[in-house]
């Protein structure tokens, strides 16, 4: 056949099959790319407050959350406000907790108590006079932030996720596009990633730790192992490890390591555990009881049986006070909510491996909770008041009143332009260029479960040290290194130390960071320059004009 008439053939055949049904769906199927000024992804509330700003700074922007419900822990069951002074949140953070307070204003938010019969108490207690309220059952904050999406005309894709075999598109040290497992391509001229796990800032090439580091890396006292420190959230004293009690030959109980904690001090990548926070209540009518879930297994829970046998007098939870007779329970003593050591490889593992994870949590806790509740070597004292509770009716009704964020406490940190440190969290070290305040505790949750030398169970990681005053977070903390990339923000895996971080993580902080880096992220456009190479200056004018917080001033003394 000459040259030219197999030319020709393959040139019908290509057309016959461009023409082609099959083609022609799996073209229509592959949707087109999605163009937006700025581009955010992770639906937490740093992620929602962050596509606010940028919404109301006259920006096209796209938020794409991975979950259904967004705001993250902040809807997800965490309603006591951690925040450690109140007077160092401000701009649309603190807007977010007025919103809260205008809501239960109305008499009509009240349907299971009166409004004077609830009673906010400790450090996210409501102030006479105060304006905002840091205490809020999970539904509440959900629809505030549905009300920030509709109100600011936000472009919100949920269910969507990293494509982890082609995440992103890059030119030299600038993300261009994003690409998620729906075959959608997001292109942007900024990037935010407001995750808890850090996902894209990883996929983009931007270096990050995992883990705890040595306290001689960067001269700090809390970091690395810790077995000093952890005095609080410990069993009492001669709980046996082994499935018989007494005898190494049974072998260890589920959750305990086979070594022991490390050298003090040392570096691990090892990370402090997760938990979900819960919403429980003891209203009758809304109150669903503890079930037995499948595969229920007593021995898992032997540790903390144990422990009740060796004295421990008090129920294993800490249930917070929220309205409408609800709670936010949080992990308490030595054997509570929090899954110990079973969450080392969820910051660096697929989505499978996580939601296997996650389900492991879920079905840990549920199991923690039916225990308590029914098994006979539970105190009757204790039975009865974790019988008093149940899960809410009117929450997470999706998930039969389970929560379905768990709460990643720490996962990636970046390693950005400046660490933030144990010594900025003391004041020893002022960071520069702040674009919000940290004021929590140094906090770390137990990391690991181990046999000591008496041959007993204890626990490791806990620390739990308050810092004097309010302190400021580098503008470098939330940007990476400009050779790594010049155009993304990272407000919530942000760059501290695993200890400094602790103090950092917490809700009403990752808004105030997403406002910052939203703010940033405009600026960086208009300037047409790198997120590095803004105008600081112009940054901190913008962020004091939007009443965000950037030096702590003490309240005046009260007039003797």
């Amino acid at each position: 056949m000459p040259h030219c008439d197999r030319s020709l053939l393959r040139f019908l055949i290509a057309l016959a099959a461009l023409s082609s049904p099959f083609f022609l769906q799996a073209r229509a199927a592959t949707p087109a790319p999605i163009e937006t000024e700025i581009c955010i992804y992770g639906g937490t509330a740093g992620g929602v407050i962050a596509a606010v700003q940028a919404a109301q700074l006259g920006r096209s922007v796209i938020l794409i959350s991975p979950d259904a419900r967004l705001g993250g822990l902040s809807s997800g069951g965490l309603g006591q406000t951690d925040i450690g002074n109140k007077r160092a949140i401000g701009g649309l953070a603190r807007q977010f907790y007025e919103r809260i307070a205008q809501h239960y204003a109305q008499p009509a938010a009240w349907t299971q108590q009166t409004r004077a019969s609830y009673k906010s108490v400790g450090q996210s207690a409501t102030e006479p006079g105060e304006p905002a309220v840091w205490t809020f059952e999970p539904h509440v904050a959900e629809k505030i932030f549905e009300d920030y999406v509709r109100e600011n005309h936000l472009t919100v894709l949920r269910r969507e996720r990293l494509d982890l075999a082609h995440a992103v598109e890059k030119t030299g040290a600038r993300l261009t596009a994003i690409h998620l497992e729906s075959g959608r391509i997001i292109r942007a001229q900024m990037f935010i990633d407001a995750t808890y796990e850090g996902d894209l800032m990883t996929k983009a090439g931007v270096a990050y730790r995992v883990g705890r580091e040595a306290n001689a890396e960067f001269g700090e006292t809390l970091n690395g192992v810790q077995t000093q420190q952890a005095k609080a959230h410990q069993f009492l004293s001669g709980v046996s490890p082994y499935v018989v009690p007494g005898d190494p030959a049974s072998g260890l109980l589920p959750g305990i390591a086979a070594t022991g904690p490390g050298s003090e001090g040392a570096a691990d990548a090892k990370v402090q555990a997760y938990n979900f926070r819960l919403c429980f209540t003891d209203a009758p009518a809304n109150r669903i009881p503890f079930p037995e879930p499948a595969g229920y297994d007593a021995r898992n829970y032997e540790l903390l049986l144990r422990n009740f046998e060796a004295g421990l007098k008090i129920l294993p939870l800490h249930p917070a006070d929220m309205p409408n007779r609800k709670t936010d329970t949080n992990n308490n003593t030595g054997f509570s909510t929090d899954f110990i050591g079973e969450n080392y490889s969820y910051p660096e593992a697929d989505y499978a491996t996580r939601d296997r994870i996650r389900a492991a949590h879920l079905a840990y806790t549920q199991g923690l909770l039916w225990t308590l509740a029914n098994h006979p070597r539970v105190p009757d004292k204790i039975r009865a008041e974790a019988s008093r509770w149940g899960l809410s009716r009117d929450e997470f009704t999706d998930n039969g009143g389970w929560p379905t964020q768990l709460y990643v406490r720490e996962a990636r940190r970046m390693t950005g332009a400046y660490v933030m440190t144990e010594h900025n969290c003391t004041g020893r070290d002022v960071a520069p260029d702040a674009v919000g305040l940290g004021a929590y505790s140094m906090d770390s949750h137990n990391v690991q479960r181990y046999v000591n030398a008496a041959g007993h169970v204890v626990n490791e990681g806990d620390v739990q040290v308050r810092v004097r005053s309010p302190y400021p977070i580098a503008y470098g903390t939330i940007t990476p290194r400009a050779t790594e990339c010049e155009n993304l923000l990272v407000p919530v895996a942000l760059s501290a130390t695993h200890i400094a971080y602790g103090s950092i993580r917490m809700e009403p902080v990752f808004m105030v960071l997403g406002q910052s880096a939203a703010t940033a992220a405009v600026q960086a456009l208009a300037q047409k320059t790198s997120v590095q190479a803004i105008d600081r200056a112009q940054l901190h004018a913008k962020l004091l004009a939007d009443k965000q917080v950037l030096v702590w001033t003490p309240p005046a003394a009260p007039k003797k």
